[in-house]
């Protein structure tokens, strides 16, 4: 009773926001993160750039950075190998703080881990669910927690594995991305 007269309070409050924000913003059809937009697109957008392997390198965090309300990304040393992942978009069940933040849950299907330093691929497959708490940062959603390891799709893994491989001038590190290649193309 109390959880679903919350809802309605949110779903009230958040549908004139929006009616104010609509009427004093300029139209644009492009995406641009604003509070008037869907927060899962924000969080669909990061995902997918995530899964396509935009944190792999340090040069590419500019990508993500506007998505996210950390400063600049962590060093993982590893990277966790997905095929899908599924946002909910049933407001019901997410987890609202206030009328311009919540926490979404987000599940992954894990294929395994792709550890750096020792070059290797442990098979894993399972589920990982956790919720993306997401807010108004001035006028526009950003993720504000978690700040996870790189969720990237297996065929991008494979192919920044290959490249990897391909670059590697030292004969023994070239052997072991090609070794890890392979783990990687036969899951």
């Amino acid at each position: 009773m109390i959880v679903a007269d919350g809802l309605r309070m949110f779903k009230a409050i958040l549908s004139i926001l929006l009616s104010i924000v609509v009427g004093s913003a300029t139209s644009s059809s492009a995406f641009n993160r604003h509070i008037t937009e869907d927060p899962t697109k924000t969080l669909h957008r990061y995902l997918s750039l995530d899964k396509k392997g935009a944190r792999l390198e340090t040069s590419s965090w500019q990508v993500v950075e506007p998505y996210v309300d950390w400063g600049e990304d962590v060093v993982w040393g590893h990277v966790v190998v997905i095929s899908k992942f599924h946002i909910e978009e049933d407001v019901t069940q997410w987890e609202i703080v206030n009328s311009l933040e919540a926490k979404i849950p987000v599940v992954f299907d894990v294929i395994g881990t792709m550890h750096w330093e020792s070059v290797t691929f442990v098979p894993d497959p399972h589920q990982e669910s956790y919720l993306f708490h997401i807010k108004a940062v001035y006028d526009r959603w950003q993720i504000v927690h978690p700040q996870l390891p790189p969720h990237v799709g297996r065929q991008r893994m494979i192919d920044f594995v290959r490249w990897t491989e391909l670059t590697e001038t030292e004969e023994t590190k070239k052997a072991m991305f090609a070794s890890l290649h392979q783990q990687l193309k036969a899951k």
